[in-house]
């Protein structure tokens, strides 16, 4: 029996080891894994230009505080602010920190510019920023919260894509609209351009801050650095986390020159984030995806992949609802239960997870290749064949 916490579902399935696209489990079976620790492994496991940063900065310094200067994390600030609309960083250890921190920035900028009373955060309902305290009630699910009271107030929530709902949310306490990009948990919903370049207007007018929450879409994932790339839009504050890190722990808030105004000495910290070691694994993930032509064959590899799916749906169109995603933040809606299905895949050594509204959330590592794609193709199209015959 485990001695661990009963807090995940875990699949009665373990590794030994794991090499780019595939898994080793120690039942002696190969598996394709298109979860890469849910979107965490943007470079696949066991990437030997990581294993070398690994390696070089674990023989020099590992961990020292924040009250000292960390050369690593200072070029990783820079490289991060040099390709992005940011003008300061500052360091977390994970995707709930990153948003939990941004949601406090957020409010402490109008604290700093004498309106303390401007601290209400809008989001989606149903949305999902992490499992704090006040991420989870970020989310507005009565799921996710269900247990944890007393309710943490501060936030109003809007339905996806409703901007009317949206307009009616806000009030004179309005500090900042806070939304996925694209929707990780949610479904794979996926924002269109229009809608974001709304919210931007909306903020503008209103003197609020946006707030574009890129743990799960961004550094590559959509097939552009951030995802809002494609609305040609800029945020003030953006959470990242997860593909940052290439596997190692790490996550970051990005913010504009106003927002990080605010931001003083005591007013936000943590005992880990930036280390030397964590920000030297981050540097290297940005040295892969910054290459030439990295992001375009992103771009190449999920197109194809897309087009694929779609043809699957349409020899199926009772199975599959519909494909979402950009990039490589791929989703199969199914019009019923989607754990049979991932089940099925797990079955065929293809290694899925579950998103909302029935989806088949697919996640390979960045650098995948059509070969591998050409195998979860396969097995997908065959997973199909068999429950169409029930």
């Amino acid at each position: 029996m485990s001695s661990l916490a009963n807090n995940y579902k875990r699949r009665k399935l373990s590794f030994k080891k794991g090499r780019g696209s595939f898994l080793y489990a120690t039942n002696g079976k190969k598996y394709l894994d298109f979860v890469q620790g849910i979107a965490v492994n943007s470079l696949g496991h066991a990437n030997p230009n990581l294993i070398k940063a690994i390696n070089n900065q674990s023989k020099k310094v590992w961990h020292v505080s924040n009250a000292f200067v960390i050369p690593e994390g200072e070029k990783l600030a820079k490289r991060l602010t040099q390709k992005t609309f940011a003008e300061s960083v500052i360091f977390q250890n994970s995707g709930a920190e990153a948003t939990e921190a941004a949601i406090k920035v957020a409010k402490r900028y109008f604290y700093s510019i004498g309106k303390p009373n401007k601290n209400r955060i809008i989001c989606i309902k149903n949305s999902f920023h992490g499992r704090t305290i006040a991420a989870i009630h970020a989310s507005g699910s009565k799921k996710m919260i269900e247990g944890f009271g007393p309710k943490v107030n501060g936030f109003d929530h809007f339905k996806f894509g409703d901007l009317k709902s949206l307009k009616k949310s806000i009030n004179k306490n309005t500090a900042a609209i806070m939304i996925e990009t694209i929707m990780g948990e949610g479904g794979i919903k996926v924002h269109r351009n229009y809608f974001l370049k709304k919210l931007r207007k909306i903020c503008n007018q209103k003197k609020i801050l946006l707030i574009l929450d890129e743990v799960q879409c961004g550094i590559g994932r959509s097939g552009k650095l951030f995802a809002f790339e494609y609305a040609n839009i800029k945020p003030d504050i953006v959470p990242i986390a997860k593909g940052i890190g290439g596997g190692y722990p790490i996550g970051a808030v990005l913010m504009n020159k106003k927002v990080a105004s605010g931001v003083v000495p005591g007013s936000h910290g943590s005992t880990f984030a930036g280390s030397p070691l964590a920000t030297s694994v981050s540097n290297e993930v940005l040295n892969q995806i910054f290459k030439k032509g990295f992001l375009n064959n992103v771009q190449k590899i999920s197109k194809y992949f897309y087009s694929q799916l779609n043809e699957i749906k349409n020899d199926y169109p009772k199975l599959i609802k519909e494909v979402r995603g950009v990039g490589l933040l791929i989703g199969l809606q199914l019009f019923n239960d989607q754990a049979k299905f991932i089940k099925k895949l797990q079955d065929n050594k293809l290694l899925t997870i579950r998103s909302g509204e029935n989806v088949v959330r697919i996640l390979p590592p960045l650098n995948v290749k059509k070969l591998e794609v050409n195998i979860a193709i396969k097995i997908i199209r065959k997973v199909c064949k068999e429950l169409n015959r029930k």
